[in-house]
């Protein structure tokens, strides 16, 4: 059985716990090392008994805490070489030999999960989603988005569970205090998905066997989760997609959710 469990999800930091029986990992350590903990003790897991941190890319909401949780308790760290060249305060502060490379697009095993990790479309070195395997189940984890293609909805076609960003509403961002250039970053091509198009793309991905999803790395100032929810149901009816056929939560920033079993 595959478990999930979104820790922190939101623009303010990022850290997701998956596990098996034998197998326990956590994607990203975006918030401080203390919250981690007390995250993973609030679901009846503990750091010491996590086997690898899988990293998504460098911006600081999804490594804040990495150097320091691997150091402490000696986990290994997975990520892409681009992405360890983009984060060298992270990366001395982790022994040689908890550092581990993946390559984008190809399959790397973990104990009883295959990890797909999969190009992503965002401003960072070499930024990457991932899909979990047991080799019953499919999870699948897709954040920092910019747009949606083909190529990420053929990654995501036949999970059963996916935590998909919607962290934006287009017209609350127009009239935020953030200035025009970061705006127009967060609505570019290599920025992040808006409520809409995240309910578009789980639309389409219903066709493709999902059947519960979870809307994650909201925005603090441009987004809210009832809007998130809202918007993404809306869409799914205007795509005539059956809202009883979808399980759909929104991730909370502040603390963990509850464990989920896929």
């Amino acid at each position: 059985m595959l478990e999930f469990c979104s820790l922190y999800s939101g623009s303010s930091g990022n850290c997701l716990f998956v596990s098996t029986k034998s197998t326990k990992i956590l994607v990203d350590c975006g918030v401080s090392g203390k919250k981690i903990c007390d995250g993973l003790n609030s679901i009846d897991n503990s750091i010491e008994n996590i086997n690898a941190i899988l990293i998504t890319h460098e911006h600081s909401d999804h490594v804040q805490s990495l150097g320091m949780i691997s150091k402490k308790y000696n986990i290994p760290v997975y990520a892409n070489i681009e992405t360890w060249q983009a984060m060298p305060k992270q990366k001395e502060k982790i022994d040689e030999k908890n550092i581990n490379y993946f390559t984008n697009d190809e399959d790397f095993i973990l104990n009883d999960l295959t990890i797909h990790p999969f190009s992503t479309p965002h401003d960072a070195a070499n930024p990457c989603g991932f899909t979990i395997h047991n080799g019953k189940k499919k999870l699948s984890i897709a954040t920092d988005l910019g747009h949606m293609d083909n190529f990420i909805i053929d990654n995501l076609e036949q999970s059963s569970f996916i935590l998909l960003e919607s962290n934006y509403d287009p017209e609350i961002l127009k009239v935020s205090r953030y200035p025009f250039n970061l705006k127009r970053r967060i609505a570019g091509p290599s920025g992040h998905l808006s409520n809409e198009t995240a309910g578009k793309t789980i639309s389409v991905l219903m066709k493709k066997g999902l059947k519960e999803v979870m809307l994650g790395h909201l925005s603090k100032e441009n987004n809210f989760p009832e809007l998130a929810y809202q918007t993404v149901a809306e869409e799914l009816m205007n795509n005539n997609s059956d809202i009883n056929e979808i399980k759909l939560s929104v991730a909370s920033r502040n603390e963990p959710g509850k464990l989920i079993k896929i």
